[in-house]
């Protein structure tokens, strides 16, 4: 029987992939938390997980998913066959499941060990609008440093374009284009320059190398995000240091004259630890007291603040301490709605 936690846990992830436009998802989930597992190595190990399971907590349901997309990705014949975009019935899915449980069972539980990174690179669209604001009010080449890089995919957002109607903001010859729904005003014209960028995380993934496990947690019936990914993976050649995000910031805050710098995370910051979270503020702040006109910080957030819809996006900037309000987005860059104008009266002393 399958315990009352690991259920909830695949129920709650079916509800939050069906709400991201991926019925595919859903219905795997949901099979997940009402049909009977076989008895392996990989039920024990989630049926009697330490720890949260939930999506706030370890995200167990969508490791055991990414797991099974490998494992397609890899040839698995039986998941092949009922995968997308092949329409599978809910029988032969979840044969399919317990098959891959058995015959790919030390891969599946290697998967386990680590937490999803999906590294979506849809959340660049915010970071292209961000740019081409900064660029307008700094008129400074940029230095980049992001917290929980991952794969750094969006290390290179200068390298993509933003489609805003018929405006087109970021690279003149982009390595792939989004077009989120934007509502709201366009940012700025000016292109910004990036000159430095440098990422950090915990368990960062190497291309080529990982390219298959990242490529797992992108789901199957959402073959856009596959293509967007690969072409990022194309052109993303910034490695990324392994090293906990907080540690790693304390020697990359001092300033350089003539470059701004921008600090960031895109749905990252939230899941690190309290204590870490408050020592990288503390840390940012303290580097932000002595930021001049030549040497200005930005630091700008795309992260869950307890309300809806999506995440906010925050920029704090330096000298002056400014805090700016600049909107909200969709977890998965679907959607944008973007509030700010780069006028005086839409920023707040702090």
């Amino acid at each position: 029987m399958i315990p009352d936690r690991v259920r909830d846990a695949f129920l709650g992830q079916a509800t939050a992939c069906a709400e991201l436009d991926s019925p595919f998802m859903a219905q795997l989930m949901t099979l997940c938390a009402t049909r009977p597992w076989p008895d392996s190595p990989v039920t024990k190990r989630i049926f009697e997980w330490q720890g949260d399971l939930y999506p706030s907590g370890q995200s167990v349901p969508l490791r055991l998913a990414g797991a099974l997309h490998a494992c397609k990705l890899a040839g698995d014949p039986e998941l092949t066959a009922v995968y997308p975009p092949r329409q599978g019935d809910p029988d032969k899915i979840w044969d399919a499941v317990c098959a891959a449980l058995l015959q790919h069972c030390t891969a599946i539980n290697a998967h386990l060990d680590q937490a999803p990174q999906t590294n979506e690179v849809r959340r660049s669209a915010v970071l292209i609008a961000v740019g081409h604001m900064l660029a307008e009010r700094f008129h400074l080449p940029i230095r980049l440093s992001e917290l929980g890089a991952s794969a750094g995919l969006n290390l290179h957002w200068d390298d993509y374009a933003l489609a805003i109607g018929k405006q087109q903001f970021g690279a003149a010859l982009p390595a792939l284009k989004l077009r989120p729904d934007w509502t709201g005003p366009p940012p700025p014209t000016t292109p910004p320059t990036v000159v430095v960028r440098a990422g950090v995380d915990l368990n960062p993934l190497e291309l080529p190398r990982d390219a298959q496990r990242l490529q797992s947690y992108l789901w199957a019936d959402q073959p856009h995000r596959i293509t967007l990914t690969r072409a990022a993976m194309a052109v993303a050649q910034t490695k990324v240091v392994k090293a906990d995000a907080i540690d790693w910031l304390e020697t990359a805050l001092a300033h350089t004259p003539g470059q701004l710098h921008l600090i960031y995370s895109t749905v990252a910051w939230q899941y690190f630890p309290r204590d870490k979270q408050i020592t990288g503020t503390a840390l940012i702040e303290q580097a932000g007291l002595t930021a001049t006109a030549e040497t200005p910080m930005a630091w700008f957030t795309m992260e869950t603040d307890g309300t809806t819809p999506g995440a906010a996006l925050t920029l704090r900037l330096w000298p002056g301490d400014i805090t700016i309000a600049l909107g909200r987005a969709d977890f998965h860059g679907r959607w944008v709605q973007w509030y700010h104008q780069d006028t005086p009266n839409k920023a707040t002393q702090t």
